[in-house]
């Protein structure tokens, strides 16, 4: 064979392999889109959701049924969708692996997107935005600045796993950290005076400290860390992350997301709905 006429074959050959991609391209595509979680959600008609228990995000009320803003984003989330919505109460420091072993197929419970946590899930644009406060003894950081928490005399408590353990240990690293599974244990050991402070988001130490207001103080009006929360949801769906991320911007062009998120976090016309 020639030179030209190899030539000729090689660009024939490419041509058609050029044809052909378009093709393989949409395969791919509809393969993803197949494969999507949105796409097993509606054939199962429930959405699984996972959450861990905190409060005003997600609460368990007098009945003990389950209560909060992470509910309410939930259950209208799933309405939209047309399905059933099914709430996975689990553990803070266990609920990134139990999503990506499919537990449920989204958290949404007020998670931090952090690029560390980016790692391992993907999150959508933020629906909901907090920031931290240092909850304290007031008895036994009477005169305290900022750095003076900074100390191997000061003891802190904090739920395990969550984005104020990490904060904790970066701001004070001299200070002792004690971590539980529940922000309600943590702000306890801090009335019992076993530690000397914790930190949570807003507005749970501003309502801890309206509630205590013997024991317990906000020494400080800086917010730590504020930042935006997302949905987490497994690595490798677009589709999802599309869906999601077009409802929190139509929930929030709406007001809806304002509006509860106002109710949970600005007010206290539920408090009565929880054990204190």
């Amino acid at each position: 064979m020639t030179i030209t006429r190899r030539f000729m074959a090689a660009a024939l050959a490419l041509s058609v392999g050029a044809a052909g991609l378009p093709a393989l391209a949409q395969d791919i595509t509809q393969q993803l889109s197949n494969e999507s979680v949105i796409e097993t959600i509606k054939k199962r008609g429930v959405i699984k959701i996972g959450l861990s228990i905190f409060k005003p995000w997600s609460m368990r009320d007098l009945n003990g049924e389950l209560v909060g803003f992470e509910l309410d984003v939930g259950r209208k989330l799933a309405e939209d969708m047309g399905v059933e919505v099914e709430f996975v109460p689990t553990s803070w420091d266990g609920i990134i692996p139990a999503l990506v072993s499919g537990n449920f197929d989204t958290i949404i419970s007020g998670m931090t997107i952090t690029p560390q946590r980016n790692l391992t899930v993907n999150f959508t644009i933020p629906y909901a935005y907090s920031g931290m406060t240092i909850l304290a003894n007031t008895a036994m950081t009477e005169g305290f600045t900022l750095e003076d928490y900074n100390s191997a005399d000061v003891t802190f408590a904090a739920r395990r796993g969550a984005t104020p353990a990490t904060v904790i240990a970066e701001m004070f690293p001299k200070a002792e950290l004690l971590l539980f599974d529940e922000d309600g244990a943590s702000t306890q050991e801090v009335l019992n005076g076993n530690a000397h402070a914790t930190m949570m988001s807003e507005p749970s130490p501003s309502d801890e400290a309206r509630a205590n207001p013997d024991v317990l103080s906000v020494p400080f009006s800086e917010a730590f860390r504020a930042g935006g929360e997302g949905f987490a949801i497994r690595k490798g769906d677009p589709d999802a992350l599309a869906f999601f991320n077009s409802w929190i911007t139509a929930s929030a062009n709406t007001g809806w997301l304002k509006e509860r998120h106002d109710y949970w976090f600005r007010g206290n016309e539920w408090a009565d709905m929880v054990a204190e």
